[in-house]
């Protein structure tokens, strides 16, 4: 059967050699269980196995495939527009706090490939992020004064290294790129070797806690014991109390990859104004590309996904001669209410549960960061940046405001998607279809896969009841309140969600 996929692999996923891991099927006792087989949960994995720790790591798919499998893969302190907004809402002291930890990860990330000899296309790059209106120069300026407050080195620029014309760009040196799936494959050996027990396509479900230790359990009824538990699931897994489907807001974005008769010059860039167009090289297996990434909307919501992908090629067309897409793909990224990720401890209720979250599209090195951060509390009891990172935090300004905001959304969505959800007629579905249809007297979601089979499901998210809407693009149901995905027969690809959609048929 030539069915079309779910959702669109990325080049990294396409261009790497994955070793398959068992399910787990006994239960376990260890030190540590770290939750999530990404950049966040294997690099924390290897810093405690390296450490002398024993280690679990359970992952719900294959390791790597999540969202570290589909992001661009750039690792740099300069994260758009946010050391001016640091410095406004936190002062000098966090701000340079940030700073130092997001450098560190890079520190630590190029140290490890060259001691390790990892073989995941890592250069060092220089990073731009450049403006193109009298407005983005503005806002530019206000960063490079946050970067001299900061001691951030930089330079101050009014071309770039490609053929774009630009007001001015802020220039960071000694940045890098690389592969991340390659990445995560080399330290997952390295695991391996450290007889560390590695466990794919093993779903968690929830955590039990007795005296001395915390309990995982799987979906199909397997446990794992442990002293500390790591929840680096993207979205929790748990939520343990610490309310963070009101905290966190899930953003979809999108990427082309493709071939252009353009020599790439070298370098990584990122525009400072709406809508967002990253850009970056790479050469895999002897070829050249381009990723050009953007067009970022609030997951679920937001005009048809396919014209994102349009969006890009057409930025692509007109930047880079004879531009041709390879390979196209959309990625998931959440972000707290004051823009600074939730690492550490899950809530005051689950002390021994540790948790990574809310990266803003920066979850390479913010990954690496908390990585570092969980694995000195592991080890040492304490990390110079905890409180910085600390989950519980909760800030009068802008985390109202934003808290605010971001549940009002949910509730309009909520009402809306149970009101409004246009109907279409099940039988009008062409070949790679979707849509809300009528099936015995009520809404349902249907697909009409390649060989004419219709798919139904409820549409109604297994998370908090949201009803899901139909991403043609990357033909998944998407939920617009917690952002949630599901592919079309129903399974779950994104959480929080952790129950498939109820199949009709």
């Amino acid at each position: 059967m030539n069915e079309p996929q779910s959702t669109l692999q990325s080049i990294w996923q396409l261009s790497s050699d994955h070793p398959a891991y068992p399910t787990l099927e006994a239960n376990i006792d260890v030190d540590v269980a770290v939750v999530g087989g990404g950049i966040t949960g294997i690099t924390t994995a290897y810093i405690l196995a390296e450490a002398g720790k024993k280690v679990a790591v359970l992952d719900a798919n294959q390791f790597g495939r999540g969202t570290t499998g589909h992001s661009t893969a750039k690792l740099t302190i300069q994260h758009d527009l946010i050391y001016d907004e640091l410095l406004s809402f936190f002062g000098k002291e966090k701000a340079s706090q940030y700073y130092q930890s997001q450098n560190d990860a890079l520190t630590f990330v190029r140290n490890l490939v060259q001691k390790e000899q990892i073989q995941c296309d890592f250069t060092d790059e220089d990073t731009f992020l450049y403006a193109t209106t009298h407005h983005g120069e503005h806002q530019l300026r206000r960063e490079m004064k946050a970067y001299d407050k900061l001691n951030i080195p930089y330079e101050w620029v009014t071309s770039l290294p490609i053929e774009l014309e630009i007001r001015a760009a802020l220039k960071i040196s000694n940045q890098a790129q690389f592969h991340p799936l390659r990445y995560v494959a080399h330290l997952c050996k390295k695991l391996e070797s450290n007889q560390a027990q590695l466990f794919e396509n093993t779903v968690c479900t929830k955590v039990t806690n007795e005296k001395d230790s915390v309990t995982v359990h799987t979906q199909d009824g397997q446990t794992v014991t442990a002293k500390v538990v790591v929840a680096a699931t993207h979205f929790p897994f748990i939520d343990g109390g610490g309310l963070y489907m009101s905290r966190l807001k899930a953003d979809r974005s999108y990427v082309v990859a493709g071939s252009s008769d353009t020599t790439w010059p070298g370098g990584m860039y990122l525009c400072a104004e709406q809508p967002k167009r990253s850009l970056r090289g790479l050469s895999l297996n002897g070829k050249s590309y381009i990723l050009v990434g953007g067009d970022h909307h609030k997951a679920g919501q937001g005009m048809d996904a396919r014209n994102h992908y349009d969006a890009l090629k057409e930025f692509a067309d007109i930047q880079f001669q004879s531009f041709s897409v390879e390979q196209e793909w959309s990625a998931q990224d959440l972000t707290t209410l004051d823009n600074i990720p939730y690492i550490g401890p899950l809530s005051t209720f689950e002390p021994r549960v540790l948790t990574a979250t809310g990266f803003r599209k920066w979850g390479m090195t913010g990954g690496v960061c908390a990585a570092q951060l969980l694995s000195d509390l592991i080890i040492d009891g304490n990390s110079s940046y905890s409180e910085l990172y600390h989950p519980m935090r909760f800030h009068a300004d802008p985390s109202i405001r934003h808290f605010i905001k971001e549940n009002v959304n949910v509730a309009k969505h909520l009402i809306q998607g149970k009101l409004n959800h246009k109907v279409e007629d099940v039988n009008e579905l062409d070949h790679g279809q979707g849509a809300v249809v009528k099936h015995n007297g009520k809404k349902a979601g249907a697909f009409k896969d390649n060989d004419g089979n219709v798919h139904l499901v409820d549409t109604t998210c297994t998370h908090l009841g949201c009803e899901c809407n139909w991403n043609h693009a990357d033909l998944t149901w998407d939920c617009p309140c917690h952002g949630s995905r599901f592919s079309y027969t129903g399974d779950v690809i994104e959480g929080p969600a952790k129950k498939a959609l109820k199949k009709l048929n």
